[in-house]
């Protein structure tokens, strides 16, 4: 079964107005012409969110990084259904900036799914392990147990929505990389525990993505590896490198 890439792109909290818009017409440029073959998003921080929108050619999809499971007094936090009120088509949640920063835990993350999944979001759902959990062996535990915990009792048709985001902590914002064959590895495993957990179908149609310290010097050896079928991109993805990841991501493999 064919798996379109994915490719997103998380700002998190950076970016002006005027870096934002030279940014994204840059992308605007060099990202394009690519006809399905690889599918393109972008998260910009909240107050941005609309500038970029507007900005960004219809290629360019924009995501919220996060959002609570209803409105109400929620002081600085943003709904699913805002995030779908205000056109976007994908939120970024389980992120480990989320859990080990804002302290959210396993049940919060799954209400949020849920919520996002219900306003019809595409959830990029994010699981990874601390180099604590590595060392000790027990980063299959630890990715299990939040994918587990993230995506219970959904349906085969809500996996549809779902791109599952593996996104080692001890790699994130630190400059190091899991090898192609480390991230090769978790993947297959998160894509073996599908098949187990809801089926074969699903299990070859989700996309399972890494994350991590990904950058245009080391995207190739990535791609080349079965079960990766995208990136989520954090630093390099605020740099102009970042349409170099989409273009190698836009390649058939091997």
């Amino acid at each position: 079964m064919s798996r379109t890439p994915f490719v997103g792109g998380n700002f998190k909290c950076t970016g002006s107005a005027a870096s934002l818009t030279g940014l994204i017409k840059t992308f605007n440029e060099s990202i394009t012409g690519f006809g399905g073959k690889v599918e393109v998003v972008v998260a910009p921080g909240a107050p941005y969110i609309g500038l970029v929108k507007s900005v960004a050619h219809q290629d360019i999809k924009i995501s919220a990084q996060n959002c609570v499971p209803k409105s109400g007094a929620f002081t600085g936090e943003m709904s699913a259904e805002q995030v779908k009120d205000l056109g976007l088509g994908y939120v970024i949640l389980g992120h480990s900036e989320r859990r080990h920063v804002f302290r959210e835990n396993d049940a919060d993350i799954k209400k949020k799914t849920k919520a996002a999944l219900q306003q019809g979001l595409i959830v990029i759902a994010c699981v990874g392990e601390t180099l604590q959990d590595r060392e000790a062996g027990k980063t299959e535990q630890v990715v299990l147990s939040q994918l587990k915990a993230a995506t219970a009792g959904l349906s085969e048709a809500e996996w549809k929505n779902i791109v599952v985001a593996y996104e080692p902590v001890w790699a994130i914002g630190t400059g190091k990389v899991a090898s192609p064959q480390q991230a090769q590895d978790v993947i297959a495993f998160i894509r073996k525990t599908l098949k187990k957990l809801v089926g074969g179908a699903v299990a070859r149609r989700t996309r399972i993505i890494y994350g991590g310290s990904v950058n245009a010097k080391n995207v190739a050896s990535l791609w080349a590896q079965p079960d990766i079928d995208g990136f989520l991109v954090g630093g390099a993805s605020c740099k102009p490198e970042f349409s170099t990841i989409v273009q190698t991501a836009a390649k058939a493999k091997l």
